[in-house]
């Protein structure tokens, strides 16, 4: 015998229910901790011979805490040291709040190497900044992680810049603080450098990509988004603001740069769905006109 349509709206409801339950289970206990390795050829005008198939390694926001497993750092950055990177970069977010984690961040980066350097850029949880109003909580915060990073040798950029070198081959590298700490100052960073040398920047907020203006910038990294850490069927990156949907992940093009934002390791909150924790490994190729 055949059901009347309003007997089939339990059963639907129970299939939707179920469906998304097991979405939910998925999202809290596997996703979370399921890392994903993206590798990407760059191609970059003026770039070296030197530097043809040289590679970036980047990590970002580690969200250090209480809520991320320790062995699920640990193993992520083995994997990342797997890829042989020339340079590693990390960019920002070390730790979520507070003074508590910064040993375990930097100890963990510090496993990190690379024969041209390990470099870094502060996010807003490591100044404690959580809005765009720039509040802090914790004023020292910044200034102690950085120290932890130096001691570790891992040199933390903040409107500077430094330049790589291979052999005869050059390449500028460069980083700004945070965009929400108000003090990001881009043209500190970018403006005296060589225009005939190509340059990475790396920026945890990838809305600084807007002040750039005019300036040459061949690859810009950044994190601070997460992906947004749910891309939820029918409903999309529900977590990001329209505006911020807009570099939510992966790799995007602004005029004659690159942009990439990673999705990051961390979390404040473990909960993923289809944007899961990545290394991404970034191969700069010669520019062939």
């Amino acid at each position: 015998m055949n059901r009347k349509p309003q007997d089939r709206i339990p059963h639907k409801a129970a299939r939707w229910l179920g469906r998304n339950w097991a979405r939910v289970a998925y999202a809290v206990r596997h996703e979370p901790t399921w890392l994903e390795v993206n590798r990407l050829d760059l191609p970059i005008t003026g770039l070296a011979a030197g530097f043809d198939g040289a590679r970036v390694l980047q990590i970002s926001d580690l969200h250090c805490g209480r809520r991320l497993p320790a062995d699920f750092l640990k193993q992520s950055i083995a994997t990342a040291q797997q890829e042989k990177p020339d340079v590693a970069v990390v960019t920002g977010d070390f730790i979520h709040h507070g003074f508590k984690y910064i040993d375990r961040a930097a100890d963990g980066v510090a496993e990190l190497k690379a024969p041209l350097g390990v470099f870094a850029v502060l996010g807003n949880h490591d100044h404690s900044i959580r809005n765009a109003l720039g509040l802090r909580r914790y004023r020292k915060l910044a200034d102690t992680l950085v120290a932890a990073l130096h001691a570790r040798g891992v040199r933390v950029l903040i409107n500077e810049n430094v330049t790589l070198r291979r052999k005869s081959a050059l390449l500028h590298l460069a980083g700004v603080d945070d965009l929400w700490s108000r003090r990001c100052d881009v043209g500190a960073a970018l403006d005296n450098l060589d225009p005939a040398t190509p340059r990475i920047l790396l920026a945890h907020n990838p809305r600084t990509v807007e002040r750039l203006e005019d300036r040459r910038c061949d690859l810009m990294l950044s994190g601070h988004t997460h992906g947004g850490q749910v891309d939820w069927p029918g409903l999309g990156r529900i977590t990001l603001s329209r505006r911020n949907r807009e570099l939510a992940a992966g790799l995007y093009r602004r005029g004659d740069t690159h942009l990439y934002v990673n999705k990051g390791l961390g979390f404040g909150w473990r909960f993923r769905f289809n944007v899961r924790p990545e290394v991404a490994v970034f191969t700069l190729r010669r520019r062939h006109h």
